[in-house]
């Protein structure tokens, strides 16, 4: 089976990347060939040691990119290159290019090859906002509140439309704030939920931007990965007419997150945690949904994570290894 993956060489990419070549094999059949596509190249070494894998550099909204790595033996498409929140608020024509233009440029590519190839769109809690209910429903109104949520709304759109039509086998997925991830932090409006447990962890200082009663929907990197390979295997008849699933996560307070972090590491690193309020940010982040009803992902198997402190100590473990 030939798998391509979108931001092949960003944080979630490298790593469905590696469980899949751990794997060995998607939907029952073996993986022959990875093609990792990014504006970079992977940093993972071991990854691109592999001889399944090929890494490709290029920009996934230019069509004749995705035309010579989309053909009929692309089986399974993991989109997963976004610009972040932050950043397209802040630029409006790159969150368009790269979030929406992009998105129906793998479309058109793969209604141009033919052969309806297995697509699993990542989407986000942004496409919420506006009045919400406290637990959002499967049939709650889209009402995005940012351009980064409209992106992934109007790409949602156009995924389940090419899906009826035949041109594509797809699936959306919307994904919870994904936390801990480590590295830096990034451009986000989120970043903060993996940075004021990741910093202090690491003996630095971080700031909140949020009050601590904003209440967060979030899941850990693991559990997003197993959700991503679980979605993309699942029966197309089970999902009928709406191929979208709200993934199941967390919801927790900042509160609750810092009460986490405290039974975990304790005081002293809980007290590296600086509160200053962002008015950018805590508009974005409070304009998202804190819960949402999972029973549909739950039906079709798809499962999160115990609690945060679980979180918070899977990640210790892994940068430990």
């Amino acid at each position: 089976m030939k798998i391509l993956i979108t931001g092949g060489a960003g944080f979630l990419g490298q790593r469905l990347a590696k469980r899949l070549l751990e794997r060995g094999t998607l939907d029952g059949q073996p993986v022959t060939e990875l093609v990792l596509l990014d504006v970079a190249r992977p940093a993972d070494a071991t990854l691109l040691s592999d001889a399944r894998v090929r890494a490709e550099t290029g920009d996934i909204s230019d069509r004749a990119v995705l035309d010579r790595l989309i053909d009929t033996d692309t089986q399974a498409i993991f989109h997963l290159a976004a610009i972040v929140s932050g950043q397209a608020e802040a630029d409006f024509d790159l969150g368009m290019r790269i979030n929406l233009d992009a998105s129906r440029a793998l479309l058109e590519a793969c209604r141009s090859a033919g052969h309806a190839p297995r697509v699993v769109f990542t989407s986000s809690v942004a496409v919420y906002g506006g009045t919400l209910p406290d637990v959002v429903q499967d049939d709650t109104a889209l009402n995005p509140q940012s351009s980064y949520g409209t992106q992934k709304a109007i790409a949602e759109l156009l995924l389940c439309d090419y899906a009826r039509r035949g041109f594509v086998d797809g699936r959306v997925l919307r994904l919870p704030t994904i936390s801990v991830r480590p590295g830096k932090p990034n451009a986000a409006a989120s970043s903060f939920a993996s940075g004021i447990i990741r910093e202090p962890l690491n003996g630095e200082r971080s700031t909140c931007p949020v009050d601590g009663e904003t209440r967060l929907w979030l899941l850990s990197p693991q559990s997003a990965i197993d959700a991503l390979i679980a979605g993309c295997e699942l029966d197309r008849a089970t999902l009928g007419n709406r191929p979208v699933v709200n993934l199941p996560g967390l919801s927790v307070s900042v509160n609750e997150m810092v009460a986490a972090l405290r039974e975990v590491a304790g005081d002293e690193a809980v007290a590296r945690i600086d509160w200053q309020r962002d008015e950018r940010i805590g508009k974005i982040v409070e304009s998202w949904p804190g819960a949402w009803n999972t029973s549909r992902a739950e039906q079709l198997g798809l499962t999160g994570d115990a609690s945060f402190a679980d979180v918070i100590r899977a990640y210790i473990s892994e940068q430990r290894a």
